[in-house]
């Protein structure tokens, strides 16, 4: 079965972007009774502030009033300001200070002051802006909600007053909902909220209402965290494609070799490689290169990031020697500009790729280097030594090995708590090489804490089918059939979910289940299952896939089980067809295929050979049409 790392990249989430506006109460209020005649609102994307343009002529100044009355309205010979204007004037200042207000302290005592003199639905914007400050801290995801939640309701009663004008400030407050849900893991929620907020805005491109200076920013903040949420919620071919319309729109924001889309294509290269789908990933990850190359020159940190990238992404191709060259490019900008770290990483991602091409001493070699630099407690003190167990494992030093997988998961038993993904990761790394030394009992108990830990983590769900379907699959191969099942159907549901119905991994746990159902004596269930593998695997892998052969032989012979032979010589002559398009290469397994597709013909004529014979009559004491009745037999069988 093919096998590939629990991940390749350890994928650190970006926080989600913030939206690039700043608010003004009075950008956007609306009309009152105590409001004076409207002004008429002018934009500035420039300043991102809005400025009034006003004119009062209709009720103010009076005729009478000097040059001294104007420039001095409170003066002993001006005369007394109304009630109303009085009002107006306290609830200028009150915005005024509202408005002026740096640190979240004083902005909630200005808008405390604000709620005693406002009427409810003019305090949408303020609730708004005190929510956008509370997320930019970070530090009250429930407040932010709170104040979101309270901007919204007031947008939503309002909606028929303030039109197509609060769109914008809407869309905001939706992704500002979307994000603070989504910070306090609250997925569905948090789907809701951008799902609306990705409606409102579609409605407001190309309108002349605002400009696309000020829509597509937020914009990209929907998309982004939609990409967030839904990998977060498991369903990541969706997530993927709602990262590249994130990147379509910093296409329309950005020039062509601005730096921003550098990281932007970095971003979606890694996703896909989060997927397993490295030929997706290398044009994204290329044009990274390309751009960061450009724009920084050859021995800038984010070309190394992207070459770091690069390399594991030629390493999911199998492309050994270009992986290690990229890696070599990587490590060597690393050491200049002193990035100690991700030089320790790049230098362990080095020794499994010289691991990769059987350069075993080279690579533990390299290992012994690098853990000098490490101190003992650490997670690269562990990852060196599960690294250095791999070397041995390869040249079956076994004893060895299992020392250095001992010291690993010594230390990573300390980080559970501290690290939880960190620690899943290698442990899902150290399991193989049990595998490899046919220590399964103990690859099943790392893997089952392994799966505890993730079902903890709500943002990690799509994890646990792949760990899932590691378990089931061990548990088959060690002759624990009823318990497998329900880990590989299990698998085989989520993995649905987070990668799709058509992804290779959800073939391989179909494959294991199908075997799971022919141990249990039950061919039919194994042979709808091994269908189902066999079309996912002619779709991701190609018909002529080892992989794909394999399941076709499954199906084969689960029809053989069933006593259906026709169609299990149908889909054995398909096997045969595979193999010999390989060449010399898969000269054995031709071989063997020839051979059985043989036994299914021999099985199929003698099975018709004695139907045959049980649908003569036996000679009755008349004889009467005995022959005729037996040559009707016959027809019938052969129609």
């Amino acid at each position: 079965m093919r096998r590939a790392s629990f991940k390749l990249l350890s994928h650190i989430r970006k926080p989600h972007p913030r939206i690039p506006i700043s608010l003004s109460t009075r950008d956007f209020s609306a009309p009152s009774l105590s409001s004076p005649p409207k002004p008429v609102l002018e934009f500035s994307p420039a300043s991102q502030s809005s400025r009034f343009s006003t004119s009062y002529s209709n009720r103010f100044p009076p005729h009478n009033l000097s040059a001294h009355d104007l420039l001095n309205p409170f003066s002993q010979d001006a005369p007394q300001m109304s009630s109303r204007q009085r009002r107006i004037k306290e609830k200028s200042e009150l915005e005024e200070a509202f408005e002026a207000s740096e640190s979240l302290d004083e902005m909630l005592a200005a808008f405390k002051e604000m709620e005693a003199s406002f009427d409810e639905k003019d305090l949408a914007l303020a609730c708004l802006k005190i929510g956008l400050k509370l997320d930019r801290d970070g530090d009250d995801p429930e407040k932010t909600l709170s104040f979101a939640q309270r901007a919204l309701r007031i947008f939503d009663e309002n909606e028929g007053d303030s039109g197509k004008k609060m769109s914008l400030p809407i869309a905001m407050t939706l992704h500002l909902l979307g994000s603070s849900s989504f910070g306090l893991k609250r997925f569905s929620e948090s789907l809701g909220y951008l799902s609306r907020a990705n409606r409102v805005l579609s409605k407001l491109e190309g309108e002349s209402s605002y400009s696309p200076d000020q829509v597509l920013p937020i914009l990209h903040a929907v998309w982004f965290e939609l990409f967030n949420v839904k990998t977060a919620m498991g369903r990541r071919e969706e997530a993927i494609l709602d990262l590249r319309k994130a990147l379509e729109i910093k296409e329309m924001i950005f020039d062509e070799d601005s730096k921003e889309l550098g990281n932007a294509n970095r971003d979606v290269a890694e996703a896909y490689v989060a997927v397993l789908n490295f030929k997706e990933a290398l044009p994204f990850c290329e044009k990274a290169v390309e751009i960061h190359k450009a724009h920084f020159g050859n021995n800038s940190v984010e070309l190394a990031y992207d070459r770091r990238v690069l390399g594991v992404i030629y390493t999911g191709l199998e492309e050994h020697d270009r992986a290690l060259e990229q890696n070599q490019l990587s490590r060597k900008v690393l050491k200049k500009w002193g990035r100690s770290a991700d030089l320790l990483r790049a230098e362990i991602d080095a020794a499994n790729m010289q691991i990769a091409l059987g350069r075993h001493e080279e690579a533990i070699s390299t290992l012994k280097g690098v853990v000098q630099q490490t101190e003992k407690e650490s997670e690269e003190h562990a990852m060196v030594f599960t690294s250095m167990a791999k070397a041995l494992c390869n040249q079956e030093k076994f004893v060895d090995a299992k020392k250095c997988l001992e010291i690993a998961c010594g230390v990573l038993e300390k980080k559970e708590r501290s690290s939880p993904l960190v620690v899943v990761e290698a442990y899902m790394e150290i399991t193989t090489q049990y595998e490899t030394m046919n220590e399964f009992e103990t690859a099943i108990s790392l893997l089952t804490k392994a799966l505890a830990m993730l079902e903890k983590l709500p943002q990690e769900q799509h994890s646990v089918g792949s760990v899932s379907a590691r378990i089931g699959w061990l548990l088959l191969l060690t002759g624990k059939v009823e318990e497998a099942i329900p880990y590989l159907e299990d698998a085989a549901e989520r993995l649905k979910e987070s990668f799709g119905l058509k992804h290779f991994s959800v073939g391989y746990v179909y494959n294991n289940l199908g075997a799971a159902y022919m141990e249990l004596d039950r061919p039919q269930s194994a042979a709808q299952t091994f269908a189902y593998a066999k079309e996912i695997m002619d779709v991701s892998l190609g018909p002529h896939h080892a992989d794909s052969i394999e399941a076709c032989q499954n199906l084969s012979k689960a029809y053989a089980a069933m006593g259906s032979y026709p169609l299990a010589m149908n889909f054995q002559e398909k096997v045969v067809e595979g193999w010999e398009g390989h060449g010399p290469s898969a000269e054995d397994e031709l071989k063997e295929a020839i051979q059985v597709l043989e036994q299914l013909k021999l099985k199929a004529s003698t099975l018709v050979s004695e139907t045959l014979m049980s649908a003569l009559p036996h000679p009755d004491e008349n004889g009467d049409g005995s022959l005729e009745n037996s040559l009707s037999a016959i027809s019938a069988i052969k129609r």
